[in-house]
């Protein structure tokens, strides 16, 4: 049985009470499972096993920060091995640890580098109308179901702007004749909100090509409300006591990651050449460019 340890069974409690939105709760748990370990392997202070206090002064948290840096924490290979990490998830970890310290009552340890990582260039004006232009003619011919579904998400993020976890929490009941509804949901916490949100005529015949393959997907499982499926067996990277994983079938509800990693290897499988690396990069040109206009509708039932 795997050690326990009453600082770790403290920070739960500590991260139960936080109201944080859904981008930084998985960035908590990365830091929680990742401090889990650095004690597993003994790296911090032995103090640091039996309080949370011990484990969040500095001088537990700098070797914890050394080690989950240099890419030893992670939770599985990259290519092999066990890389360092970003600079972008370095700076999410210090902010976490900023959070956490806070929500504890000790000082900010403020290990970033003095500020957020600077975002990634967004495409311009033009580029977003050539996209669209090529959305349009894709959707007059041929398409495999991994490129309808990401002509879908891209038509979708063109027309209401979402996040990708605001993407994987629609649901059917989300989409109405010429309207999307977006359940914003804050990364830095706050209220949720949602709003209606006009369908382009290319949104709306994006969604008329994947909601019967989606369809298709869902009734060979067993079935879910959600908008956005899995198109081949795939599993969440958690192995069992036996080192195996449980292979999950397609038409299951797609997760954050699979929506960003199928958006970032469709980009070259189907020549989306003006689409840019990241989702979000796409979703705030939209938002600088041509800001989409919330519709006075009721919201869906829950």
């Amino acid at each position: 049985m795997p050690e326990t340890f009453p600082s770790i069974d403290a920070l739960d409690v500590l991260l139960a009470d936080l109201r944080v939105g859904e981008a930084r709760r998985r960035q908590l748990g990365m830091v929680r499972r990742e401090l889990e370990q650095a004690l597993a392997r003994g790296a911090l202070p032995v103090g640091a096993r039996r309080s949370l206090r011990r484990l969040l002064e500095r001088e537990a948290l700098t070797p914890y920060v050394r080690l989950a840096r240099s890419g030893q924490l992670r939770a599985r290979r990259v290519k092999g091995g066990f890389p360092p990490t970003s600079e972008a998830t370095n700076e999410a970890r210090a902010q976490c640890l900023d959070l956490l310290c806070k929500a504890y009552g000790l000082p900010a340890p403020r290990f970033g580098a003095g500020g957020r990582v600077p975002p990634r260039p967004t495409p311009d004006f033009g580029d977003l109308a050539a996209l669209r232009r090529q959305l349009d003619q894709d959707l007059g011919g041929y398409m495999s179901p991994g490129h309808t579904r990401l002509t879908a998400v891209v038509a979708l993020v063109l027309d209401a702007a979402p996040r990708s976890g605001e993407l994987v929490a629609m649901r059917l009941s989300h989409l109405q004749p010429g309207a999307v509804y977006v359940d914003r949901r804050p990364q830095r916490g706050g209220e949720p909100d949602g709003d209606w949100f006009e369908l382009s005529p290319i949104g709306a015949a994006a969604l008329g090509r994947w909601l019967p393959l989606r369809k298709d997907y869902v009734d060979r499982t067993h079935g879910t409300s959600k908008l956005w499926v899995s198109l081949h067996p795939n599993h969440d990277g958690v192995l069992d006591a036996d080192g195996q994983a449980t292979l999950r079938p397609a038409g299951v509800p797609l997760e954050d990651k699979g929506m960003t990693d199928s958006y970032a290897a469709g980009r070259a499988r189907y020549g989306l050449d003006k689409l840019p690396p990241k989702l979000e990069q796409l979703r705030r040109a939209v938002l600088e460019q041509t800001p989409p206009v919330a519709l006075d509708l009721p919201a869906p039932a829950a």
